[in-house]
């Protein structure tokens, strides 16, 4: 095989006469190989056991692992252990060097983990109220969650460079997410305007047909054929033609707790995406013990995040209290709670409220995140309670929510991801 040949699979025979697949024979790494990826793995103190010695870049990323997973306390499997402390303490310029290693020698999905791993293992949150510091992170979502944590005890020379973070990060959520949802969206919110004489190019066959299922007639064949049958279509059902007027009410609750960190930054960059589509008016209100009503800022959802304050308790009763009052049109409104449902105020006043709201015709959808990471801990005993009245709590991807929400506005069952796993 020549360097330039596809690089797939071929067979030969040994001396036994077996087939041995000579490609993975080739593709498998030597013994040395094996046992230096082993050492990586497993950290300084395996270097007399592998009896590998690492240089060059491989010291100098081993060295970047080291200073995180090689202290005392609760480890990453197979690194460190002993008594030796970390290597990044609580100096400032050591972090910066190290932040700007990792980004050298990992990818930034690794680089994201380990930025995550360090503040919570070395407690490295304080720096990040340095202006250097937030230069030189990988921004992601966690950090954001971090940053918005840390809000109040920002000093000012901070809380510019911390807003451009959390602007990087939230743009770059909108471009992922907005085309999708608009289109989404916009097809959900035409289908929903049904018309009953529409063109013929508007007309949905699929409800008129299941509309007019009573008008079925059947044909005597001719000349001993068998007979036929037809559907009469007494009544047409068509799409609704594209309009400028409000079609759907949208109220997006969303816990501030800590734990929801994440989910706060998601349901910010959709509700400003919502928010921005006219045949919507949507409402992002925000509670832990207290409710705040954020819609007046989503068209910049920076200034939302910045508006919240992650931790303290719950009270979804006293939340969904206030969303209840906000709502005008109860057949044309859908509410998203998401919260992990650990209640801290009234739980039978709040399912009672849950149940109100759907039996006057409101599309109730529960989520128990809006992450990339899936369920959190919740509260199943509230979890199952919402399921008995029709509402079951989930957790939802960014990429699933414009299909969840399209199905709540048609008033169809809600692709729940996985209905093993619901509660």
């Amino acid at each position: 095989m020549t360097a330039h040949a596809p690089q797939h699979a071929t067979q030969d025979d040994d001396e036994t006469g077996e087939t041995v697949d000579t490609e993975t024979t080739r593709a498998r790494p030597a013994d040395g190989e094996r046992m230096r990826r082993w050492r990586m793995v497993l950290g300084a103190d395996s270097a007399e056991s592998t009896g590998c010695t690492l240089t060059g870049q491989d010291a100098a990323m081993d060295g970047a692992l080291d200073a995180l997973y090689g202290g005392g306390g609760k480890k990453p499997g197979g690194r460190g252990g002993g008594g030796r402390s970390a290597g990044l303490g609580a100096s400032a310029p050591s972090v910066a060097r190290w932040l700007g290693d990792i980004r050298t020698y990992f990818p930034s999905s690794v680089v994201q983990v380990m930025q995550r791993d360090a503040i919570d293992r070395l407690g490295l949150s304080a720096l990040l109220l340095e202006p250097e510091m937030l230069e030189a992170v990988e921004a992601d979502v966690h950090l954001v969650g971090t940053l918005l944590s840390l809000n109040k005890a920002m000093p000012e020379t901070t809380k510019e460079t911390a807003r451009a973070v959390v602007r990087k990060v939230v743009d770059d959520l909108e471009k992922r997410l907005e085309s999708r949802t608009r289109a989404t969206l916009t097809g959900a919110l035409d289908r929903s305007a049904r018309i009953s004489r529409p063109r013929h190019r508007d007309i949905d066959w699929d409800r008129t047909i299941r509309a007019n299922l009573k008008n079925y007639l059947t044909i005597p064949g001719a000349d001993g054929e068998e007979a036929t049958g037809t559907v009469v279509p007494e009544r047409l059902i068509g799409y609704g033609r594209a309009s400028q007027s409000v079609k759907k009410d949208v109220i997006l609750c969303v816990d501030q707790s800590g734990s929801m960190a994440a989910s706060v930054v998601y349901a910010s960059v959709f509700g400003a995406v919502l928010a921005s589509m006219r045949t919507l008016a949507t409402r992002l209100v925000v509670f832990d013990t207290a409710v705040v009503d954020l819609t007046d800022q989503l068209d910049d959802p920076v200034d939302v995040l910045f508006g919240t304050q992650l931790g303290g308790g719950t009270d979804i009763n006293r939340a969904l209290a206030y969303c209840q009052s906000k709502i005008t049109r109860p057949a044309d409104t859908v509410v998203v709670l998401i919260s992990d449902l650990y209640e801290g105020g009234i739980r039978d006043e709040m399912l009672k409220r849950v149940a109100a709201m759907k039996a006057s015709g409101v599309q109730f959808v529960t989520l128990l995140a809006l992450s990339d990471e899936g369920a959190p801990a919740y509260d199943h005993e509230h979890a199952a309670a919402l399921g008995a009245l029709g509402a079951p709590a989930f957790a939802c991807t960014p990429d699933l929510f414009p299909d969840i929400m399209a199905a709540a506005i048609e008033k169809r069952p809600l692709p729940v991801p996985d209905k093993e796993a619901q509660p």
